[in-house]
């Protein structure tokens, strides 16, 4: 039972010299990993601390940041994509609604210029055609808020067009 102890400690310190001497991550950065998200707060050689956005304090055994897959946001630099999904009625002027839609994105503060927002047209749904705003944002961090308020002026643009955004319809045959 020691032997097996002592071979997971071993394990999450040689995993923590790695993680010093590498920096796959470092102090500050906006990872994922196990399903936990999170801002890196402290790198020691046992553990790494991560904060989530509901502000908790999460342990990860170093060995997990070696072995199982890590996104880190920020590795290069803060910089990344949002993706917004739209569902708008078949009868839409699509040039309307692309015009609408990048209007609102190159109006959102923290979109970068470069590379540009781009409205992609992603299929025919059921009730819709859906299409997918993109958007390249400064700060990863800045992502649920720059998302929410992205939605907010999609809303207010699609409904100041007059673009019907739809909802789903079943014809029931007795």
């Amino acid at each position: 039972g020691v032997g097996f102890g002592l071979q997971s400690i071993f394990n999450n310190y040689v995993s923590g010299l790695i993680i010093l001497v590498e920096r796959p991550i470092k102090i500050g950065d906006y990872i994922q990993v196990g399903g936990l998200e999170g801002t890196v707060k402290k790198i020691s050689v046992r553990s790494t601390e991560i904060e989530t956005i509901h502000r908790q304090s999460v342990i990860i055994p170093n060995a997990n940041l070696i072995t199982d897959p890590v996104t880190n946001w920020m590795h290069l630099d803060k910089s990344c994509r949002l993706d917004i999904a739209i569902g708008v009625d078949y009868l839409t002027d699509v040039e309307l609604l692309r015009t609408t839609l990048l209007g609102v994105a190159q109006n959102q503060r923290g979109a970068l210029k470069s590379p540009p927002p781009v409205v992609h047209f992603a299929g025919f749904g059921d009730s819709s055609l859906d299409f997918e705003l993109r958007v390249y944002l400064r700060d990863v961090g800045e992502r649920i808020k720059s998302s929410s308020e992205l939605r907010f002026g999609i809303l207010t643009a699609l409904r100041d067009a007059g673009i019907v955004i739809p909802f789903p319809q079943r014809d029931l045959h007795i």
